[in-house]
Protein backbone atom coordinates (compact mmCIF):
# COMPACT_ATOMS: atom_id res chain seq x y z
CA UNK A 1 0.00 0.00 0.00
CA UNK A 2 3.05 2.77 0.89
CA UNK A 3 3.86 1.82 -2.85
CA UNK A 4 0.68 2.65 -4.63
CA UNK A 5 0.75 5.73 -2.12
CA UNK A 6 4.00 6.87 -3.54
CA UNK A 7 2.26 6.41 -7.45
CA UNK A 8 -0.59 8.82 -5.98
CA UNK A 9 1.29 11.47 -4.45
CA UNK A 10 3.66 11.46 -7.58
CA UNK A 11 0.54 11.17 -10.02
CA UNK A 12 -0.84 14.22 -7.58
CA UNK A 13 2.01 16.42 -8.54
CA UNK A 14 1.99 15.51 -11.98
CA UNK A 15 -1.28 16.97 -12.42
CA UNK A 16 -0.12 20.65 -11.49
CA UNK A 17 2.83 19.91 -14.41
CA UNK A 18 0.69 18.06 -17.17
CA UNK A 19 -1.77 21.31 -16.44
CA UNK A 20 0.95 24.05 -17.21
CA UNK A 21 1.95 22.32 -19.94
CA UNK A 22 -1.66 22.00 -21.48
CA UNK A 23 -1.96 25.90 -20.91
CA UNK A 24 1.37 26.12 -22.72
CA UNK A 25 0.27 24.50 -25.53
CA UNK A 26 -2.83 26.19 -25.90
CA UNK A 27 -0.96 29.69 -25.65
CA UNK A 28 1.56 28.10 -28.51
CA UNK A 29 -1.31 27.46 -30.73
CA UNK A 30 -2.86 30.33 -30.63
CA UNK A 31 0.63 31.99 -31.06
CA UNK A 32 0.70 29.54 -34.14
CA UNK A 33 -2.52 30.23 -35.22
CA UNK A 34 -1.57 34.13 -35.48
CA UNK A 35 1.53 33.42 -37.29
CA UNK A 36 0.11 31.17 -39.36
CA UNK A 37 -2.88 33.89 -40.83
CA UNK A 38 0.42 36.12 -41.05
CA UNK A 39 2.52 33.64 -42.86
CA UNK A 40 -1.20 33.19 -45.46
CA UNK A 41 -0.88 36.83 -45.93
CA UNK A 42 2.29 36.78 -47.07
CA UNK A 43 2.46 33.92 -49.24
CA UNK A 44 -1.03 35.34 -50.82
CA UNK A 45 1.01 38.83 -51.38
CA UNK A 46 4.31 36.84 -52.92
CA UNK A 47 1.57 35.02 -55.09
CA UNK A 48 -0.21 37.90 -56.13
CA UNK A 49 3.20 39.57 -56.96
CA UNK A 50 3.97 36.46 -58.83
CA UNK A 51 0.59 36.44 -60.98
CA UNK A 52 1.60 40.36 -61.56
CA UNK A 53 4.41 39.80 -62.64
CA UNK A 54 3.84 36.83 -64.57
CA UNK A 55 1.57 38.67 -66.55
CA UNK A 56 3.77 41.73 -67.02
CA UNK A 57 5.90 39.26 -68.73
CA UNK A 58 3.49 37.50 -70.81
CA UNK A 59 2.14 40.65 -72.03
CA UNK A 60 5.67 41.71 -73.46
CA UNK A 61 6.17 38.96 -74.55
CA UNK A 62 2.91 38.67 -76.76
CA UNK A 63 3.69 42.22 -77.35
CA UNK A 64 7.08 41.34 -78.88
CA UNK A 65 5.52 38.79 -81.11
CA UNK A 66 2.72 40.73 -82.25
CA UNK A 67 5.58 43.26 -83.14
CA UNK A 68 7.93 41.07 -85.00
CA UNK A 69 4.87 39.37 -86.72
CA UNK A 70 3.68 42.83 -88.15
CA UNK A 71 6.88 43.33 -89.34
CA UNK A 72 7.33 39.94 -90.94
CA UNK A 73 4.24 40.43 -92.88
CA UNK A 74 5.12 44.14 -93.96
CA UNK A 75 8.49 43.05 -95.25
CA UNK A 76 6.48 39.88 -96.73
CA UNK A 77 4.27 41.95 -98.68
CA UNK A 78 6.23 44.87 -99.74
CA UNK A 79 8.41 42.00 -101.08
CA UNK A 80 5.22 40.13 -102.69
CA UNK A 81 4.28 44.21 -104.09
CA UNK A 82 8.26 44.41 -105.52
CA UNK A 83 7.52 41.12 -107.53
CA UNK A 84 3.96 42.04 -108.57
CA UNK A 85 5.12 45.65 -109.61
CA UNK A 86 8.13 44.06 -111.50
CA UNK A 87 5.95 41.47 -113.29
CA UNK A 88 3.42 44.27 -114.42
CA UNK A 89 6.53 46.61 -114.88
CA UNK A 90 8.20 44.15 -117.09
CA UNK A 91 5.00 43.29 -119.52
CA UNK A 92 4.32 47.31 -119.74
CA UNK A 93 7.66 47.95 -120.94
CA UNK A 94 7.04 44.32 -123.10
CA UNK A 95 3.89 46.03 -124.59
CA UNK A 96 5.61 49.90 -124.80
CA UNK A 97 8.50 48.47 -126.66
CA UNK A 98 6.40 46.32 -128.80
CA UNK A 99 4.70 49.16 -130.11
CA UNK A 100 7.40 51.60 -130.32
CA UNK A 101 9.52 49.10 -132.04
CA UNK A 102 8.03 50.13 -135.37
CA UNK A 103 8.26 53.75 -135.29
CA UNK A 104 11.77 53.65 -134.04
CA UNK A 105 12.35 51.48 -137.57
CA UNK A 106 10.29 53.47 -139.51
CA UNK A 107 12.40 56.47 -137.96
CA UNK A 108 15.70 54.61 -139.05
CA UNK A 109 14.22 54.13 -142.37
CA UNK A 110 13.18 58.20 -142.89
CA UNK A 111 16.94 58.83 -141.99
CA UNK A 112 17.94 56.22 -145.21
CA UNK A 113 15.44 58.30 -147.21
CA UNK A 114 16.64 61.33 -146.04
CA UNK A 115 20.22 60.27 -146.61
CA UNK A 116 19.83 59.03 -150.06
CA UNK A 117 17.76 62.33 -151.14
CA UNK A 118 21.09 64.16 -150.22
CA UNK A 119 23.09 62.31 -152.06
CA UNK A 120 21.24 62.03 -155.10
CA UNK A 121 20.39 66.05 -155.04
CA UNK A 122 24.44 65.97 -154.10
CA UNK A 123 25.09 63.79 -157.37
CA UNK A 124 22.91 66.21 -159.47
CA UNK A 125 24.83 69.17 -158.44
CA UNK A 126 27.57 67.94 -159.16
CA UNK A 127 26.64 66.46 -162.49
CA UNK A 128 25.08 69.53 -163.60
CA UNK A 129 28.02 71.69 -162.52
CA UNK A 130 30.43 69.46 -164.48
CA UNK A 131 27.79 69.70 -167.38
CA UNK A 132 27.63 73.17 -167.25
CA UNK A 133 31.76 73.98 -166.71
CA UNK A 134 32.35 71.35 -169.65
CA UNK A 135 30.01 73.27 -172.46
CA UNK A 136 30.18 76.66 -171.53
CA UNK A 137 32.70 78.13 -173.12
CA UNK A 138 35.61 80.14 -171.29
Amino acid sequence: IGDVARLLDRLEAIAPVLEDLRRGLLHAAEGLDARIGAFETRVSAIAENAKVQTVKHMAMRTDEAARKSIDLQSRAMADAARVAFGVELGATMQRLQTALQPLLDRRQRRWGLWLSHAAIVAASSATTFALTMYFVPR
